[in-house]
């Protein structure tokens, strides 16, 4: 039986969707005691289950939902899930700027209104639009001008800053070339970053990505992390370039990317969950560890 399109779209946003989630949980295990951290790093030691998923799966779990339920994103209603969501369980690491804008909204103020008043005013450039956006570019992968719109729309319901939209369409853009590009075989090289590049609005975040071009995908990750940023400032332009950079590099294994991610530190769950967003379609489920598909949370679609 053959699957609709809209079928097969939810399916491969589901595949995102585990990738980001098991990457989330996985990153978000290193953060602690960093002498544990680094001897697990040291010996490729995946930590003891069970995995906590914080907000990044939290807010993609929205994203997912309104895709299947719409075909599209629809801001008010996904202001509404994500609040909703923050709500029953506010405990997921959710940033500060995230605790007053869906505290906001869950009071009843319009979601433009919550996130423009962010930052006095000039709204969120930070990392949270692009930590959530790999299913949606893996949802409309066929239509790359769709996944512009779409990833701009579910950011800005909590990112008024136009660089943390661009970080989510950044995103959304390198899942989109890794679903289609699936069936290639060999290393892509720079190619998806440069796919980005060439529809990526002139912010912040894509100065900051062409320096990844410069970033042979052979360096010493912690040398790449140190020109492209690692998410230690917790905004998006300090936090793609390397996710895409390290996407591209371990494009054909997702354990390998995951590896990278967190021996750089910095925003580890966050990198994590963009990385394994992206990956994940490129390998397949069948390229997610089935042991830490088992160990990372239960998640309810």
């Amino acid at each position: 039986m053959l699957l609709s399109d809209h079928e097969t779209s939810i399916q491969r946003a589901l595949l995102s969707l585990d990738g980001l989630s098991v990457g989330d949980a996985f990153g978000e295990c290193f953060f602690g005691n960093p002498r544990i951290a680094e001897q697990r790093i040291r010996r490729r030691e995946a930590p003891p289950p069970p995995w906590e998923y914080t907000d990044d799966t939290a807010m993609a779990l929205s994203i997912v939902r309104c895709l299947r339920r719409r075909n599209r994103i629809e801001p008010d209603e996904l202001a509404k899930a994500f609040a909703l969501e923050y709500g029953r369980d506010p405990h997921r690491g959710y940033g500060g700027m995230a605790h007053q804008i869906l505290r906001a909204i869950n009071q009843g103020l319009p979601w433009r209104v919550a996130a423009g008043k962010a930052f006095d005013g000039q709204g969120s450039c930070g990392n949270g639009g692009a930590m959530r956006a790999a299913p949606l570019g893996a949802y409309f992968a066929e239509n790359p001008e769709r996944v512009i719109v779409e990833a701009k729309a579910s950011a800005e319901v909590t990112h008024a800053h136009p660089d943390g939209q661009t970080g989510a369409i950044a995103v959304a853009l390198a899942a989109a070339w890794m679903a289609r590009a699936k069936s290639q075989s060999g290393n892509p090289g720079t190619a998806p970053i440069e796919f980005v590049l060439e529809h990526l609005p002139r912010t912040l975040t894509y100065f900051q990505l062409r320096k990844a071009l410069d970033v042979p995908l052979d360096t010493a990750p912690e040398a790449a992390a140190a020109k492209l940023g690692n998410g230690s400032r917790v905004i998006s332009s300090d936090t793609v370039p390397f996710c895409l950079w390290c996407a591209a590099r371990h494009a054909g294994n997702y354990a390998d990317a995951l590896w990278t991610a967190v021996s750089v530190g910095g925003d580890i769950d966050t990198n994590c969950a963009i990385i394994g967003g992206i990956v994940a379609l490129s390998t397949g489920r069948e390229g997610i560890p089935a042991e830490w598909l088992a160990a990372r949370e239960g998640i309810q679609f």
